[in-house]
């Protein structure tokens, strides 16, 4: 059996408000899941981020919540290049950002969810899923290196 969501949690040296701006900063977003190229990003519920992956196309998310600094989501496609995500070829992915109890830092959890519902086999839902799970951890790395950094 395919588990549905993958959850990662880490603690930032930084603000609520500094790891908003950065996880929110189209061209952060562009080097994190892209080629280097700033998202496309219409800001609102239900807008486009357009992540362009360079050679592997593009790869269309729709935002599904966003209440600054604290929580941000959005749909993505996990299915060909360029595909609008859609209930059936899509996972959800939810930042939700606390004050950390023991540190006064930021805990950022994330939660990537709907693996069990894509409309793909059942080979390439569980590739999906072992590949999110590998990369999440570098990628919060990354997020957190450069909302530690002081803001220019």
């Amino acid at each position: 059996m395919i588990p549905d969501a993958i959850e990662r949690a880490i603690v930032i040296n930084a603000s609520p408000e500094r790891v908003w701006s950065v996880l929110t900063e189209p061209a952060f977003l562009g080097r994190w899941f892209g080629s280097g190229v700033p998202v496309k990003m219409d800001f609102r519920t239900g807008g486009l981020l357009l992540f362009d992956h360079g050679v592997h196309g593009s790869i269309p998310a729709r935002i599904q919540t966003i209440e600054p600094p604290r929580t941000f989501s959005w749909r993505w496609s996990q299915g060909a290049a360029g595909e609008e995500p859609t209930d059936d070829n899509a996972t959800l992915v939810e930042f939700a950002l606390t004050i950390d109890e023991a540190t006064g830092n930021t805990r950022l959890t994330m939660v990537e969810s709907g693996f069990s519902r894509l409309g793909l086999s059942i080979d390439e839902r569980a590739d999906r899923h072992r590949a999110n799970s590998q990369n999440w951890p570098s990628k919060l790395d990354h997020l957190r290196e450069h909302s530690e950094r002081p803001a220019v």
